[in-house]
């Protein structure tokens, strides 16, 4: 499981108690969940006017940055080209896997001093992430762009012969060219018409030349032959070509062209593999960064909504439960029950939740009554 639930209880007589009490309900005697301490440092609490507006802005913040968090963790897959355990490998927070960092949370005093007031720590971490979401759309819209200017290459050198481009096929030799009069031609014929066209390219018009044609090129179904004739003749050899079910490609000879070509698409991947290391080394601190950042919200949370809650002076503990699957139903009523008296309004939602009223949709509402927050490691989808 990659769920973590962060929620936090009022001190009791010690934070310690209300730790040990948590763990006698979840893990003792029936392994509900695997739970660890959250450290949150003594940060400077402001008035309750300023901490009610936060707890939206922070709300807010949170999606924010849990969606650039996703967006650098799928675009990491996307350049990776999904492969699932390379991706997991470089999604890291600080060195170490996420379910490590989240469980050993310390607050990054460096980072966000702890000195300054939530609103600026908040602040702090919004311009960040803002910055890092910016960044990476500026590189994602530039290594796409180069992605997608190989994969069009690269595509006209590949597919049917009817499409493709032709210029790592031909050669000069296959053609007669600087002539006034002659011109070679290049025509697709089906397999199975071969001996169709051995038999009749000769005849299709007047003025072809008597045995020029040349097997050049195969794939799974046609082949690519060359017919030379005069200039005067291309219209009526072209029709007389469809009629049989010969395809004449509109293809004229040009060294220069196709050497631009070839040198477009070496320049491409070589940029290609050029930027593929940055981006990815990017992509990998950004995510930390987010990711950390992140965290660091969720901890904000947890103290704004605990002192809004519980009141001063500030007392509470902070606790990381990571539920075990089969469990996670008996572990949200053992909850309830540990901390249904810290709030009635609480424990009557969550009796109506359990019973199904019409018209009554508050199942929908994760409101309990201890401060609760979800945080879900599980960040990718691969496709």
């Amino acid at each position: 499981m990659t769920e973590f639930w962060l929620i936090s209880a009022p001190g009791e007589k010690t934070c310690q108690q209300t730790w040990d009490k948590l763990l006698t309900a979840t893990t003792r005697t029936n392994n509900l969940s695997t739970n660890n301490k959250f450290n949150i440092p003594d940060l400077k609490v402001g008035t309750l006017d300023v901490l009610v507006g936060l707890s939206d802005e922070l709300a807010k913040l949170d999606a924010f940055v849990e969606s650039v968090v996703k967006k650098v963790a799928q675009y990491m897959a996307d350049v990776l080209e999904d492969s699932r355990d390379k991706v997991q490998e470089n999604l890291l927070a600080n060195g170490v896997d996420l379910v490590t960092y989240v469980t050993r949370f310390q607050w990054d005093m460096a980072k966000y001093p702890i000195k300054q007031s939530l609103k600026n720590i908040s602040e702090i971490v919004s311009k960040q992430v803002s910055q890092i979401d910016n960044d990476l759309k500026a590189r994602a819209s530039a290594y796409n762009n180069l992605k997608g200017n190989l994969q069009n290459l690269e595509r006209k050198n590949a597919g049917s012969l009817l499409t493709r481009s032709l210029a790592d096929i031909v050669k000069k030799d296959d053609f007669v060219l600087d002539s006034e009069y002659l011109i070679t031609m290049l025509v697709v014929v089906p397999k199975t018409n071969y001996s169709d066209w051995q038999h009749t390219y000769e005849t299709l018009s007047e003025m072809v030349v008597p045995r020029s044609t040349n097997l050049l090129f195969e794939d799974q179904d046609s082949g690519l032959f060359t017919v030379t004739l005069f200039r005067k003749a291309i219209d009526d050899f072209r029709l007389k070509a469809r009629e049989n079910k010969f395809t004449v490609r509109d293809f004229q000879y040009n060294e220069e062209e196709m050497k631009a070509d070839k040198e477009e698409m070496t320049r491409l991947s070589t940029d290609k593999k050029k930027q593929f290391g940055p981006l990815v080394r990017w992509l990998k601190v950004n995510f930390s960064e987010a990711f950390i950042a992140w965290i660091h919200i969720k901890a904000l949370r947890v103290f704004v909504e605990s002192v809004l809650r519980y009141g001063l002076p500030v007392n509470f503990q902070a606790m990381l439960l990571q539920p075990n699957k089969k469990n996670m139903k008996k572990l949200r009523e053992v909850l309830n029950d540990l901390y249904k008296h810290l709030d009635s309004s609480a424990a009557a939602i969550i009796d109506q939740s359990t019973m199904d009223i019409p018209g009554l949709n508050l199942s929908q509402q994760e409101y309990y009554p201890y401060v609760y927050y979800k945080i879900d490691c599980n960040l990718l989808d691969f496709k």
